[in-house]
């Protein structure tokens, strides 16, 4: 794995770039990216040099031109290609969404009296806000499914924080 220093803007830039981009869908326009992480297409256009020089964007040029996340881009962002990902369901306010869970953290499940859990999502988390009721799960091999409320959210790396009220996994019986 090869380690890329990212400054926080430039993290929040691939991050838009990856949450946007869809394989087989062509490149994401910088005017997008630009309006996603609100600033000026201009810095949007320079960042995108810079990323492009470290290998982590492909420029593409023409008219249905604009960037495309390389293989080292979702290495620096530690998530998994949409293509590689099964599917989770996230469902909020008893809606389904379409999103993509790369992982499910514990940072905090020892704890007797507080359980977190980090639902890192592969699209933005611009929909989510602190204090709303979230549930993800089936999770493709173990079938946990997560539900709680969310405590914080880190839109740098796309991170919904949770406070566990439940966690569920179907337990099979020993043959």
């Amino acid at each position: 794995m090869v380690q890329i220093d990212l400054t926080t803007s430039q993290k929040q830039t691939l991050t838009a770039l990856v949450n946007q981009h869809r394989p087989g869908e062509g490149p994401v326009k910088a005017q997008d990216i630009a309006d996603s992480v609100d600033r000026s297409l201009g810095t949007i256009q320079n960042q995108m040099q810079r990323l492009a020089q470290l290998g982590v964007v492909e420029g593409v040029s023409g008219p249905a031109g604009g960037y495309e996340p390389t293989d080292m881009a979702f290495e620096a962002l530690g998530r998994e290609p949409l293509s590689d990902s099964a599917a989770v369901t996230v469902a909020h306010d008893y809606e389904r969404l379409d999103v993509t869970v790369d992982r499910i953290t514990f940072p905090s499940v020892h704890h007797p009296e507080n359980c977190r859990a980090e639902l890192h999502l592969q699209q933005s988390i611009a929909d989510f806000s602190v204090g709303q009721a979230v549930a993800a799960g089936p999770t493709p091999l173990s079938g946990l499914v997560v539900a709680g409320t969310i405590e914080a959210i880190d839109d740098t790396s796309n991170t919904l924080i949770i406070d566990v009220a439940q966690l569920e996994a179907p337990v099979e019986e020993p043959e």
